[in-house]
């Protein structure tokens, strides 16, 4: 499985090409889907183009996706968004319209709280498990762990030559992950070393404009559908064309 991550925490300062409202998100995310990405992850953002758990973007982000494409299709619910763990929950709770999964920082502070509200929500959890974290560490004390969806791996260190590494400290921290299936992915410069890692090692991966905005040439991206395309190759799931 290769996820499309279609903009993250990114805003207006990291390009135009950067999906921020409903119809953009959408239009990105189908592009994705159609050149062979089978998940979404994407965050709702305000009128002013920052990461909202507001019932209202989450509903007309989830609403415009859909209309599109027929994946599952999921949000975050990072502290940056909220940072008041109870507002968190309660955002959660007042969602209309909901998401077909949600990922939770488990190193964050009300991690389970957050999960347990998605869940008695019939919403799925992608546990996130960030490297340099005690993440792993409270994740495999948790007794939700078992419910997840999948765990998310996110190896956060952005130097090239030491990702694969990191991410392989992750992985060997996060043992049997409760037995949950295990999505690994990196950021910046250490995306693409980590998704070749995620296809040697036979993982679900991810990219995307929040993940990366290059190529592994360092060619600037021009669309999350080219990441993905470039991803499906070299996740080894695809062979690029002549």
């Amino acid at each position: 499985m290769v996820q499309v991550c279609v903009n993250g925490g990114r805003g207006s300062g990291d390009g135009a090409l950067v999906p921020l409202s409903p119809g953009a998100m959408a239009d990105s995310a189908a592009e994705a889907v159609a050149v062979g990405a089978s998940d979404i992850h994407v965050h709702s953002k305000s009128p002013c183009g920052e990461d909202t758990l507001s019932p209202k973007a989450v509903a007309s982000t989830l609403l415009a996706i859909r209309a599109q494409v027929g994946v599952p299709v999921g949000v975050t619910t990072g502290a940056w968004a909220e940072p008041d763990p109870a507002a968190r929950v309660a955002r959660v709770r007042a969602w209309t319209v909901l998401p077909d999964h949600a990922s939770v920082n488990w190193h964050e502070p009300g991690a389970e709280r957050v999960a347990a509200a998605l869940l008695e929500r019939g919403v799925a959890v992608e546990a996130g498990i960030w490297s340099g974290t005690d993440g792993a560490a409270r994740f495999a004390a948790s007794p939700l762990g078992p419910r997840v969806l999948r765990v998310l791996a996110e190896v956060t260190d952005p130097d090239p030559a030491s990702a694969e590494d990191t991410a392989r400290e992750l992985l060997a921290a996060l043992g049997t992950a409760h037995g949950r299936p295990v999505l690994l992915h990196g950021e910046e410069d250490g995306t693409w070393p980590v998704l070749r890692l995620a296809g040697r090692l036979g993982l679900a991966t991810r990219i995307g404009l929040e993940d990366t905005l290059y190529l592994p040439d360092g060619q600037r991206a021009v669309s999350n559908a080219e990441l993905v395309a470039e991803g499906l190759v070299q996740h080894g799931r695809a062979r690029r064309l002549p």
